[in-house]
């Protein structure tokens, strides 16, 4: 049986799944007269292509890299494809422009980096500047360096919760919300080896361990426990520090993750419980037409995976071949020279 590590997110008015076997992406929209749309294509990731991006620690900060560049772009094409209301045509501004001629590199380029830059840049505020600086002023009442951390990461789990709270009473963020339920019982559906139909998948899970939820959760407990070791005397450096060490703490969390997803272990099972509660907020029951898309985009990615095993099987088939003529060829020569001498 195949391994089934697949992973994905939910996008404008669809779902994207990616295979992390082999780099194969599908993403099904639903359109606005009721079709679903499915592309299909390869992101191979750095960790497949290059042995150090696949080591421990290295490998989460990989993957949390390409996830946020993938992501943002596969938003894109989504709001492209879909069109209408919820695709308005994003107009490239100058600066973009100016940056792709200057740097010579294409503009879609240019408008993904900057979008993953600008996100990276509103999750420092958030998570990183407001929480120090809030609890910068706590100072006054206490120097206790453990006190002051633990002060520091309830109010970012706080401010995270509220984030979270907040975008979900937005209508269009409610719909992909419901999206990312189907994707979520889409996967738990094919990983639980039933058979993947509108009825199975309605009674599956909207809950993964492997959700990206639980990833930022996890982000965050890992981020108290390292940062209560850098001193609070100088609030700068340690906003300096503290975003240093974040491809530490991306690491460590994705490792905790994995394991989290292989394990049984009661222990771990608990320690990953807040985020799968979370999870509550971030996914929405799903409706029998997005599980339909959530369906669309699996399926595409399963004939990805078989065509790919039938090219690798072709390729091995001409090596093989390519290898016995050589033989024969050889052979060949070898008779005839014997014959000449």
């Amino acid at each position: 049986m195949p391994q089934k590590n697949i992973g994905g997110q939910a996008v404008i008015e669809g779902v994207m799944l990616r295979d992390g076997s082999n780099g194969n992406v599908a993403v099904a929209n639903r359109l606005e007269n009721g079709e679903i749309n499915v592309i299909k294509k390869n992101a191979v990731s750095m960790a497949k292509k290059n042995k150090f991006f696949s080591l421990p620690l290295i490998r989460g900060v990989v993957s949390f890299i390409e996830s946020l560049v993938v992501g943002t772009k596969t938003l894109m094409d989504s709001a492209e494809v879909v069109g209408g209301d919820a695709a308005e045509e994003y107009e490239p501004s100058k600066f973009e422009r100016f940056l792709s001629e200057k740097l010579k590199i294409k503009l879609e380029t240019v408008v993904i980096t900057i979008s993953v830059i600008l996100g990276l840049a509103l999750a420092l505020v958030l998570f990183t500047f407001i929480p120090t600086l809030i609890t910068g002023l706590l100072r006054r009442f206490t120097d206790v360096n453990i006190l002051l951390s633990l002060c520091e990461g309830i109010i970012k789990v706080i401010v995270f919760i509220l984030y979270i709270f907040i975008v979900s009473k937005q209508k269009d963020i409610k719909r992909v919300f419901q999206y990312h339920g189907a994707e979520h019982k889409t996967i738990n559906c094919y990983e639980a080896d039933m058979e993947v139909t509108v009825e199975n998948v309605r009674g599956c899970s909207r809950i993964h361990p492997r959700c990206g939820t639980s990833f930022m959760f996890f982000v965050m407990v890992v981020s108290i426990l390292l940062f209560s070791l850098i001193s609070w005397d100088k609030l700068a450096v340690r906003i300096l520090l503290k975003i240093l060490l974040m491809p530490v703490v991306a690491g460590v969390s994705y490792e905790i993750i994995r394991f989290s997803g292989k394990t049984k272990s009661k222990l771990v099972h608990a320690l990953v419980s807040p985020g799968l509660m979370l999870q509550k907020i971030t996914t929405a029951e799903p409706d029998d037409s997005q599980i339909e898309v959530g369906i669309a985009s699996l399926k595409a990615l399963t004939e990805q995976r078989e065509d790919t095993k039938e090219e690798a099987v072709s390729e091995n088939a001409c090596d093989a071949s390519c290898e016995c003529r050589n033989t024969d060829v050889t052979e060949n020569n070898e008779c005839e020279n014997s014959n000449i001498e």
